[in-house]
This record gives C-alpha cells, sequence and structure tokens, in this order.
C-alpha cells in the first residue's frame, strides 16, 4: 500500500466522522434559526412596524439567551473529554448534565425579572418608545420559553457527546412546524385562535421552546441508548464541585458569545438610531446570514466533540484532524454562502419582504446593500466560529473571551461608530464594522490554536 494512502486514511476516518456528526447538528440548528424565520417572515406581513419592535424585542431577548446558551456550551467539552478517556462512564456524564441544568435555574430569575422590564431598557438605550412599548410585550410573552430553551440545549449537547444528535434534529424539524402553525394561528387570529399579533409570536415561540425540551427529555428517558443514564433521577441532588467546573469553564464561553450577540445587538440599536427603514432592512439581512451561519456553527459544535473525545484519549495527532477538519469545513462552505449572496441577492431578500411593492422598496434596498457586506464576512464568521470550538475542546476559553472582547467591542463597534455615523456612512458603516470586528477575531483565534502544544493547551 502506497505511503500517501496509508496517511490519508486516517484523515478519511475523521472527516466521515466529522460529517456524521455535524449534519445532524448543522440541520438542528438549521431548525432552531428556522423558528425565529419564521416569527421574523409572519412579523414582516404584519408591517414593517410590527417588524422593527419584534427585531427590538428579540434581539433584547437573545442577548441573554446567548448567554444562557454559552454557559450549558459547557456540558458538550466536558461530557465528551470524560466520554474519550472512560467511554463507558456514566455517573461523570450525568453529574455534569444535572449541574449545568442548576447552573441555568441559577441565572434564569435575574434574566426574567430583567426581561420584564424591556421597555425600560429599550427606552434608555435610545429607542423610540412606541416601538418600545410593542416590543415589551412581545418579550414578556417570549421570556417564559428562556428556560425550557436552555434546558433542551443541555440534553442536546449530551445527546451530541454521544455521537447521537438525530433525535435532536427530529425534535427541531417538528418544532418548525409546530411553532409556524402555532405562531400564524395566535398572530392573525386562525383556527379559532384569538388574533394577538406580537404577543402571539411570543406566546407561540415560548410553548414550542417548551414542547421541544419535554420531546427530547421523553426520548432521552425511554430510548435504550440514554436511559442507563438516568439523567432526571434525583435532580435536586447538590454536587459543588461540578457545578463549579461548569462555572469555570461555561461562564467565559457564556462571556464570549455575549459579547458576540451583543455586538450585533448594538448595531440593532444603532440601526434604530438610523431609522426606521434601516432597523427593518438589518432585521431581514442579520437573519439571512444567521441562516448561513448555522453551517460553521454546526461544525464548531463537532469540533468541539471531536477535539474533547481526542483530548480525553490524549492522542494529539486525532486532536490536530479533528480541529484541522472542521476548519477547512466551516469555512469553505461559507466562501460558498459568500458567493451566492453576492451573485442574488434581491430573490433572497424578496423571501422575506415583497420586493414590488412600492411601500417596501426603501427597506429591501437597504437589506440588498446589507447583503452585499454580509458576503464578504461569511468567510471570517464561519473562521471564527469553528476556531472557537476547536479551542472549547481543548477547555481554552478564557483568551478567547478576551480576544472576543477586543474584536467585537473595541475594533468592530469602534469602525461601525466612525464610518455610520462619524463619516455617515448609515447603516453601511455600522456593518463593515461587524465585519471588521469577526476577521480580527477569527485571524486570533486561529494564531492561538497554531500555538496550542507551546503554550500547553494539549496537558490540560
Amino acid at each position: 500500500m502506497p505511503a500517501s494512502t496509508a496517511a490519508e486514511r486516517p484523515w478519511r476516518r475523521e472527516s466521515a466522522a466529522t460529517l456524521r456528526l455535524a449534519a445532524p447538528l448543522v440541520l438542528t440548528n438549521l431548525t432552531q434559526a428556522g423558528i425565529q424565520s419564521t416569527d421574523v417572515l409572519l412579523l414582516g406581513w404584519l408591517g414593517p412596524r410590527s417588524l422593527a419592535a419584534g427585531a427590538l424585542g428579540s434581539n433584547l431577548y437573545l442577548a441573554f439567551l446567548i448567554f444562557g446558551m454559552g454557559l450549558v456550551t459547557a456540558a458538550s467539552p466536558l461530557i465528551s473529554r470524560q466520554i474519550g478517556a472512560m467511554p463507558h462512564s456514566v455517573r461523570d456524564v450525568r453529574r455534569t448534565v444535572r449541574q449545568t441544568m442548576w447552573a441555568v435555574v441559577t441565572i434564569a430569575c435575574p434574566v426574567m425579572l430583567l426581561l420584564w422590564h424591556a421597555e425600560g431598557l429599550l427606552i434608555l438605550m435610545g429607542q423610540d418608545p412606541v416601538l418600545a412599548a410593542q416590543a415589551a410585550q412581545f418579550v414578556r410573552a417570549l421570556e417564559w420559553g428562556f428556560v425550557p430553551a436552555l434546558f433542551y440545549l443541555v440534553l442536546r449537547a449530551f445527546v451530541a457527546a454521544l455521537e447521537r444528535p438525530v433525535w435532536s434534529l427530529v425534535i427541531g424539524i417538528a418544532g418548525v412546524i409546530f411553532n409556524a402553525c402555532l405562531n400564524y394561528s395566535l398572530i392573525f387570529g386562525a383556527m379559532g385562535l384569538p388574533r394577538l399579533g406580537l404577543v402571539g409570536a411570543g406566546i407561540g415561540s415560548a410553548i414550542t421552546q417548551t414542547m421541544m425540551f419535554i420531546g427530547l427529555a421523553i426520548v432521552i428517558s425511554r430510548h435504550r441508548r440514554f436511559r442507563r443514564y438516568r439523567l432526571f433521577g434525583r435532580f435536586w441532588r447538590a454536587d459543588p464541585a461540578r457545578y463549579a467546573t461548569v462555572w469555570r469553564l461555561g461562564a467565559p464561553i457564556a462571556m464570549t458569545l455575549g459579547l458576540e450577540i451583543t455586538i450585533f445587538n448594538a448595531a440593532v440599536f444603532l440601526m434604530g438610531l438610523v431609522g426606521t427603514a434601516a432597523l427593518a432592512a438589518h432585521a431581514v439581512a442579520i437573519q439571512i446570514a444567521s441562516l448561513t451561519f448555522m453551517v460553521p456553527l454546526g461544525l464548531s459544535q463537532a469540533a468541539t466533540v471531536r477535539v474533547g473525545l481526542a483530548l480525553g484519549r490524549r492522542d494529539a495527532a486525532a486532536v490536530t484532524r479533528a480541529g484541522w477538519t472542521s476548519w477547512f469545513m466551516g469555512v469553505g462552505f461559507m466562501t460558498l454562502a459568500a458567493c451566492l449572496l453576492w451573485a442574488v441577492p434581491r430573490p433572497i431578500v424578496g423571501l422575506f419582504l415583497d420586493t414590488q411593492s412600492p411601500a417596501d422598496a426603501e427597506v429591501v434596498q437597504l437589506a440588498i446593500s446589507f447583503l452585499g457586506i454580509a458576503a464578504l464576512f461569511q468567510i471570517f464568521d464561519g473562521a471564527q466560529a469553528v476556531g472557537a470550538g476547536m479551542l472549547r475542546g481543548l477547555h481554552d476559553a478564557k483568551i478567547p473571551m478576551l480576544f472576543a472582547a477586543f474584536g467585537y467591542w473595541v475594533v468592530g463597534l469602534g469602525i461601525a461608530l466612525w464610518l455610520g455615523f462619524g463619516l455617515h456612512w448609515g447603516g453601511v458603516g455600522i456593518w463593515i464594522g461587524l465585519a471588521s470586528g469577526l476577521a480580527v477575531v477569527a485571524v486570533l483565534m486561529l494564531a492561538r490554536w497554531l500555538r496550542r502544544e507551546r503554550i500547553g493547551l494539549l496537558k490540560q
């Protein structure tokens, strides 16, 4: 057998394993994004002002939800490393899942209290009082899905670490269908339900998140591959050591994701200062960009699991293969996505807005302009997302958090303010600032991965 063929075989096996794990994760992420996209689509049918109010409310809610998502992300590398070291480990895996759910309960009360006062928060941020009042009604309904949504993500991390993510995909697809039917009925008053508008969208999404958690919990409790872990038995039992471990790893990840999502939220609020048309156009453009981002996000999650498994086995070569395989797949896909957004932006925007309507003409044109810039930062977005997942697999979270703070809030926000308001480029300048921040973070993440052995990340 030629030496080159023998050398290629581990890389082929890693590519196949990554695809098997990443494909359901990507599709599951798309179902999660599909729920949000459905809400944006339906609110767009209500009109630009409803869409703008919904964008304000959902972005405020997502800022807190993303922080919680970062916290529960700690479960994935912790479980993966344990399974890599001890494939038949049960008690340690169960401890991690339970204490991650305890961490969710810990943050839920203060977060939900803050979200209950969403109107005041939005007004403090300089938003239109009428839009702020409408957004607050939406958020007060939506926030009841906060805990179920995070519990679902903990269980999804569990099945992903066991390399059985298909069940979360099945539940996710059912959730998209259920959410579309329920939200349409509650927003527009169909199927005998009252017409609730924005509030209906919040109620429907909260119910959907609750049903998705219940569905995945039932699968885990009954499926023979999962039930031996008895995840929900003696849920109340305290485990201070594991609880602290979850926070030590999860808090920096939460801060990293929080810094990322809040810079995009800051862009939403800056768009609100530019005008309602810019805000509505941004809501459409960012939703489209978010859909393509689900692919590198899934590959990032797969990288965390695969790198974590290799780290648990103390196999440095496997760590290298796992990380680079996901990285090249993620960047390659985003390159193709960038070409698509650049080539045909108008038909894509037409999925969300009536491109022939004179009333929506300004919003449509702005959305097309924003997508042109979004095409340019797709590659950087994919690179930084997968790079972060690779480092999380090595339990490296604190330094990437500092990278995010510098890239997003110093470089990204600084350029956005300078171009958007200093040079009066408006929304286009804000989007260029976002792209610049992503590029800086991507380069810093990659540089740290390249130095992983020299800085001792493989010896933890």
